[in-house]
């Protein structure tokens, strides 16, 4: 195997990527400080700010960019080794290890290794698939889940699949740098998640309040995303790659650090992490992302990323990567 040369990195990616990992930390400190198990589930918790914002917001866009990130990892592979599904099946397995790690020794409510069981199941599979089928299959397995009434991890295999097809459509390479295509998009998302979330207010502790929660979710994670491209078509690029990025290069390793981080802030805390307001939500999470930011911005001035990417780069080619 020849010696993996890095492929040159898609800005906006970093940037959604660092930008899903904060929402994604404030969605995730409450159930995290509750240490053994996960937090109750939103319906019936009522109205509040993180519930409209944040939760069910931000891992979809997570998901999505695990596909894009895979199947431009499988592009890149392909040009070096003759077997890249390989390098790919590793990827997957070492995180599937993290993933259990993560998930018996810290918290419970870990994703990686749902991540890497959908990787293995469902989207290396797919690399044998024509794109027109990845992309079909992506809407029925977004679709599906929706109709029957279920949220969260279900979700995960068709997002990975969308984020596949949008690698094998060229659409990735291209975030970032198109102003009509997501002004178009950010507005439709817009005008579905209004109505979207005022319903999941009104079914609120009924049945339907799964698929509205879902469907109020997943348009919003669009806006999000196709916003934060405009974003980056303004004079405000600089100032959000220089936020986001960071967190972002970094995001397995600010992602298991912040496991930690909250467990010992809720240590110290004590009594019930149920009883804590939003606000003290938003302020714990600000206190494990504002380290996070400066370690990772000073750590990425003399390495090309961070220490636990490099150690998953490592197990993935089989090769000591440059530091």
């Amino acid at each position: 195997m020849s010696q993996p040369t890095p492929r040159p990195r898609i800005a906006a990616l970093d940037v959604l990527r660092g930008f899903a990992l904060c929402g994604i930390l404030l969605a995730n400190v409450k159930p995290i400080a509750h240490t053994g198990g996960v937090a109750p589930a939103a319906a019936g918790a009522g109205p509040s700010v993180l519930g409209f914002l944040v939760d069910q917001r931000f891992f979809p866009i997570f998901s999505l960019l695990f596909g894009i990130g895979f199947s431009l990892l499988l592009e890149s592979a392909a040009g070096r080794t003759p077997r890249p599904r390989v390098v790919l099946l590793r990827r997957l397995l070492v995180l599937l290890a993290v993933g259990l790690a993560h998930m018996f020794l810290l918290w419970r409510g870990d994703i990686l290794t749902v991540y890497a069981v959908a990787g293995l199941v469902v989207l290396l599979p797919s690399t044998w698939l024509p794109r027109w089928a990845v992309a079909g299959l992506a809407a029925v397995l977004v679709v599906t889940p929706l109709v029957l009434g279920v949220n969260g991890v279900p979700l995960v295999p068709g997002l990975f699949l969308l984020g596949s097809a949008l690698t094998r459509y060229g659409v990735a390479d291209r975030m970032g740098h198109s102003t009509r295509g997501p002004a178009v998009l950010a507005s439709l998302f817009a005008v579905g998640a209004v109505p979207a979330a005022w319903l999941q207010l009104q079914t609120d502790g009924t049945a339907a309040f799964t698929f509205w929660f879902s469907l109020a979710g997943l348009l919003t994670a669009g806006f999000y995303v196709c916003g934060l491209m405009l974003l980056l078509r303004t004079p405000l690029r600089p100032v959000l790659q220089a936020v986001f990025a960071p967190l972002g290069r970094m995001a397995l390793t600010n992602y298991l650090s912040a496991t930690v981080l909250v467990l010992l802030i809720a240590r110290v805390l004590g009594g019930s992490p149920g009883d804590w307001p939003e606000p003290a939500v938003v302020l714990i999470a600000a206190a494990v992302l504002i380290p996070q930011w400066l370690v990772s911005t000073l750590w990425l001035r003399r390495f090309r990323q961070g220490p636990l990417e490099w150690l998953w780069r490592w197990a993935t080619w089989s090769r000591r990567p440059a530091a």
